[in-house]
């Protein structure tokens, strides 16, 4: 709560302009944003109007449907399709919204908050319209479960402005979560390891052999180049995996990615050890 979901939103539909940087939009974009519809339901308008003003057809991906049986379609009895929008209960009405919502000759949905007061029948019809879906569709929900059935990409707040966009549902984005902070411990633990390690090597080398040879030398001096080649590695791979395209495109590459940026961290650690060991011989010598 709080992230600024609703506003990334607006700044996508243009409702908003950013403070900084720029938005790119695509020019043929047709959006139908169900919190604006909300808004303007007139509560005295029969259901057939709403949905199809002034004509008793709608088209529906190309075919033509009488507006009666377009809202039965929504659950609306025939005998309820004449009834003025006040007579709705709340789930009625998000039923209609939804009905008008997607008669709406859109290619982008933009649907805030969905799932809010929605029975079961409509949620259900929900998620089984929004499968069919051909279009683009931008989803705000706190309803994990809706999410996981019916996103394919999750775009999750990460902390000071900053968001991240992940392949799959939910689930998958708090098993990416999980790994993430998995491996940042695993690094961790392994500087924890590495210091006393180097400090010990340190302290057990003979005051005679404090003097670097020729080529502890060279290697220390090409050690800065070596750790900064492994950082612009580990960053790449780190950039890899939190790239969709991976998992869409090639998950099979998936388990190497990983495997590599866990050796390069070793390496890493492994590098920094050694460079400390190096200098600490060379200040003394």
């Amino acid at each position: 709560n709080g992230a600024g979901k609703t506003t990334l939103l607006k700044l996508i539909l243009g409702e908003v302009e950013p403070d900084e940087g720029t938005v790119r939009r695509g020019t043929r974009q047709t959006v139908a944003y169900f919190d604006q519809l909300r808004a303007q339901l007139d509560p005295e308008l029969p259901l057939t109007e709403v949905i199809s003003p002034g004509s008793e057809y709608v088209e529906i991906a190309g075919e033509r449907k009488h507006v009666i049986g377009y809202l039965g379609d929504f659950l609306f009895a025939p005998q309820r399709a004449r009834s003025p929008v006040k007579s709705l209960s709340g789930g009625e009405r998000n039923r209609l919204l939804l009905a008008r919502l997607f008669a709406r000759p859109a290619n982008v949905l933009v649907l805030d908050e969905p799932t809010n007061d929605l029975d079961i029948e409509t949620l259900d019809l929900l998620e089984e319209l929004l499968a069919g879906y051909d279009g683009t569709l931008f989803l705000v929900s706190h309803d994990r479960a809706f999410l996981d059935n019916v996103v394919t990409q999750v775009i999750a707040a990460e902390g000071d402005g900053r968001w991240g966009e992940y392949a799959g549902g939910y689930q998958e984005w708090q098993r990416v979560q999980a790994e993430r902070t998995a491996e940042r411990e695993l690094a961790r633990e392994a500087a924890r390891r590495a210091q006393p390690a180097a400090a010990a090597a340190a302290k057990a080398t003979p005051a005679r052999s404090n003097k670097l040879s020729f080529n502890e030398k060279r290697e220390l001096e090409a050690l800065p180049e070596r750790i900064a080649a492994l950082e612009e590695e580990q960053a790449t791979l780190q950039a890899r995996l939190g790239d969709p395209a991976l998992y869409q495109q090639a998950p099979q590459d998936v388990p190497q990615v990983k495997a590599r940026l866990e050796a390069v961290e070793g390496e890493i650690e492994a590098a920094l050890a050694r460079w400390e060991v190096l200098e600490t011989r060379a200040d003394a010598g």
